[in-house]
């Protein structure tokens, strides 16, 4: 399945499914799922990096048993909104995880998500050890809950 934008992913779900936010970093692969709703972001669990094929059997198990029906996956432009090395490499990615699952995938803009969620976690005065066992799956939770607002917003008629 090609690579769709949110405006068509919020047109494609239907029913109850989720939708399945992703921070692919080089280490762990953060995840958050969304509610039946499709307005509320929660952050899931962290995958540790592995080969692709092992990773994309960990998000297809996934998908069966959360009622995935749509997945977004954070991309990490550069500052200046050019595709550098991380943001390639997570195209890649959503690339060839679209030739194995059935479901919509979109790339969402994250840049910043991970050092926003890193400055909430500092504030809230928690350790390094915790910060690091965490910090994937919040930014994954950051990523997915920009882009249901997005969709939010895109519903709401003019």
């Amino acid at each position: 399945m090609a690579i769709r934008n949110m405006a068509e992913i919020g047109d494609e779900i239907t029913g109850e499914l989720r939708i399945l936010g992703l921070d692919l970093g080089s280490k762990t692969i953060g995840l958050a799922l969304s509610d039946v709703g499709r307005s509320i972001a929660s952050p899931f669990k962290t995958l540790k990096r592995a080969k692709f094929t092992a990773n994309a059997n960990e998000l297809k198990d996934i998908i069966g048993t959360e009622g995935i029906g749509a997945l977004v996956i954070g991309l990490p432009l550069n500052m200046d909104g050019s595709v550098g090395p991380a943001a390639q490499s997570a195209r890649d990615f959503a690339i060839n995880l679209s030739g194995i699952i059935d479901q919509p995938i979109a790339m969402w803009d994250e840049r910043l998500s991970t050092v926003a969620v890193e400055r909430t976690l500092l504030e809230a005065d928690m350790t390094r050890k915790r910060r690091g066992e965490v910090v994937d799956k919040l930014a994954a939770t950051f990523i997915l809950q920009g882009a249901l607002d997005h969709l939010a917003n895109v519903r709401l008629p003019s």
